[in-house]
Parts: C-alpha cells; structure tokens; sequence
C-alpha cells in the first residue's frame, strides 16, 4: 500500500477505478488522503442483492463530488431496496449530470423514476431492465440521448414506449427485448433519427400489431419468433446497409420488403416470399439453414441477388436445428442465378454435414459459380456420421465453373458460427 500511496492522485484514481465501487470506498479508512478520493470516480457500479447496501449506497452517493457522473450502475435485488430508494438515488445522479444511466430493478406496477430523469440534459446512455415505465411527463426532452436499450422493461399501456421515444429527437441506437407476458397488445417504433434497431418479440406475446418507421435506419436486427398470427408493419428503409432477421411468422415478406437495400444480411426463415422482389445492393448473404425448408428460402435469395460476392452457410449460434437437421431438400432453380455467373467469389459453409442434401447444394454451386475464388467448407463428420474422406471426394471430383477456385476442407467437429 505505500508504494501505491506515493503515487500522483489521479494515477491512484486509475486504479480505483479498476476495482468494484465498494471496495474503491473502503479504501477511504485508510488515511486522510484516501478518505476522499473515491468520491472523485468518475463510474459508480452498485450491484448485490445484500440488503446492507441500500445504507450504504444511501450515505455514500450524496458524498460524490466529480462535476460529473460518466456512469451509474444501480443492479439491485431484494425487498431491502424500496422503488422510493432508486428514485431519490436516480435524482442525484441527474443533479450530477450523469451521462450513462444503467437501472436493472424488479419494479412491478411502481414508478421509480423522478420527473427530473425526462429533462436531463447530460444523459447519452440509457439502459433500463426489469422496470415499469409508467408515466412520462409532459414537455419534456432528452435532448442528449443518442442510445436507449429497453430489456424486459413493463409498459403500463401501448404508447407509453412511443412517448418515450419521441422525447428523444436525436436517438440513434435502440434496442428493445420484450418478456412473453407482455401486455401490451400493439406498439410503435417512429424515430426519424434512428441508425440501429434491436428488436426481440417472443414466441408466447399475444401480440396484434407492430409498426417501425425508421427513415435514417443502418442496422436491423429483428427477431420475431412469434408463430402467432400478427401484423408487422415496416416502412421503407432507404439508408439500411446490413440487417439480422430471424422470424418465424407467415408474413416474412412484409419485412423483406423493406430492407431491399441492405448489403449485409444475415437470415434465419424457412418462410419463402412472392416473385418481384431484387436486393440490387447484397453483395454478403449468411444464411441459417438450422430449419426444415431453408432451401425454398436459398434458391430464392440465390435468383434475386444479382450482385453477390460472398456466400457464407451456417447454423447461427445458439440455433438448434430442427428434428430433422436443417435443409432436407434442394430444388435447384429452373435457371442459373445472375450472381452464380457474374459475381460470386467467395463461399463459406460451417457445420458442413455432409447428407445428400447438403452435397448437392455444394455441387450445384461449384458447377455453376464462374468466378468463385474460394470455398471453405467446415465439416462436421459426427451429426451424420458421414466420413470426412467421403466428404471430401465427393466435393473434390464434383465439376467447377472456376478454374481458380481453391477448395478448403476443414474438419471442425463443434463449429457454430
């Protein structure tokens, strides 16, 4: 410790800053030096479920003393903490101009936030977990937010999440993960200024409707994985460059047609689409065969990406595939895609199993790429137990369009990518 103590002040606050909040302020009792230099952090983290820490919290917090809080990290559990607690602790973090506001507290039916949260000006991060949004005042603005993330938050009715939003005019980043007993039957999604959307429905939500009105949007990652009959409204995407979609609902196509401009997306469905729509920009497609009829969806996404350049097939992670593996058919389409003859340069297939099925995909696509310049394929020789040396045989002597095209044949037994 006197080594430590000789340092300057601010190399020790370093070093506080490195280890738990509680342990930084036990370091007060040590000298009249220490006393006070934890009250200059400038990141508190409060997490326990030990009922001593709401005194603790209660007598140290006031003390803090930097012009300003970068963040605050409130992670509590038991009945020790009252929601009354949380919101006198929320309002001195806002008189301390906090910019990073973390709250993950059980809060059924009771509000915990001050009226003051919805006019704080410093606040750029906000990220809430388990709570009750139940009443946003009027005329207020978070004119700093640029990043909200919403997990297993409760809305007490269905504008409530609108009305937080539109007191955001520059939000860029959102990302809302919904509980399955949700009760809010419809909701939407309108941010003008918002480049990254998350959004997670579960399968049990008896959900009616959604809307997303997202002009300026970059990145969307949409999982839906609610098979019961709803509606999803999504309006034209312009700007969206990459996408994640996962669904398991009928209406697959209300989604693709919005996100026409992507170049980047990854995709899980064995959900297949009208004729008509042309994803002109796609020149990276990953596509998740972890569901029974993936194929009808690859031979569709095949003949309307004229430009593709990389081709990546895998079982996305944390998919489990279907009782019957994945893919268990292939119909080739009746011609050869534009991207298999013009741009196709690059193909990556993890978790390779080797059936019929799988080969004759492989095959059709060696056959037909003109310009493939690599094919990686990942085997996984134990789901089947198909040989490797079979594997690879039967890929290596298939014909190839390219005469460049180098085969790279890995065995790589738990890939999941």
């Amino acid at each position: 410790m006197d080594r430590i103590s000789g340092l300057p002040d601010d190399v020790v606050m370093k070093i506080l800053s490195f280890v738990p909040t509680k342990v930084a302020v036990s370091t007060s009792i040590l000298s009249k030096r220490w006393e006070f230099l934890w009250m200059w952090l400038p990141r508190l983290e409060f997490i326990s479920r030990k009922p001593e820490l709401r005194d603790f919290i209660d007598r140290k917090l006031p003390l803090h003393r930097a012009p300003f809080i970068e963040r605050l990290c409130l992670d509590l559990y038991g009945p020790a903490i009252k929601p009354e607690d949380i919101r006198r602790w929320i309002e001195i973090a806002v008189s301390r101009h906090v910019r990073e506001l973390k709250i993950d507290y059980y809060s059924e039916n009771e509000n915990i936030f001050p009226s003051s949260l919805f006019t704080c000006k410093s606040l750029v991060t906000l990220k809430l977990r388990r709570v009750t949004l139940m009443d946003i005042p009027s005329m207020v603005c978070l004119p700093s937010l640029k990043t909200l993330k919403l997990k297993s938050v409760k809305f007490v009715d269905e504008e409530m999440l609108q009305e937080l939003l539109s007191i955001c005019p520059v939000l860029e980043d959102l990302s809302v993960c919904c509980d399955d007993d949700e009760n809010v039957k419809e909701f939407t999604i309108n941010v003008p200024s918002l480049l990254s959307l998350s959004l997670v429905i579960p399968d049990d939500w008896l959900l009616d409707e959604y809307e997303i009105d997202t002009p300026s949007l970059s990145y969307l990652k949409l999982e839906d994985w609610n098979d019961l009959d709803h509606n999803s409204l999504i309006k034209n995407m312009p700007k969206l460059r990459e996408a994640y979609v996962d669904v398991s609902y009928p209406n697959l196509e209300s989604v693709l047609e919005s996100i026409t401009s992507v170049k980047h997306l990854t995709i899980c469905s064995e959900v297949v689409y009208d004729d008509g729509l042309v994803f002109k920009e796609l020149e990276h497609l990953n596509l998740c065969v972890c569901r029974e009829d993936s194929s009808n969806l690859f031979g569709q996404l095949l003949k309307d990406s004229p430009n593709l350049r990389i081709l990546d097939i895998s079982v996305v992670k944390d998919h489990a595939t279907d009782e019957l593996n994945g893919t268990v058919s292939w119909n080739q389409p009746n011609f050869v895609p534009e991207c298999l003859l013009s741009s196709l340069q690059t193909l990556k297939w993890s978790r390779y199993y080797g059936r019929p099925q799988d080969r004759d995909i492989a095959v059709y696509i060696l056959k037909n790429a003109r310009h493939l310049k690599t094919a990686t394929i990942l085997a996984d020789t134990e789901e089947h137990y198909v040989p490797n040396l079979q594997m690879i045989k039967e890929l290596a002597l298939s014909p190839r369009a390219s005469s460049t095209c180098q085969l790279v044949f890995v065995e790589d037994l738990y890939s999941s990518v």
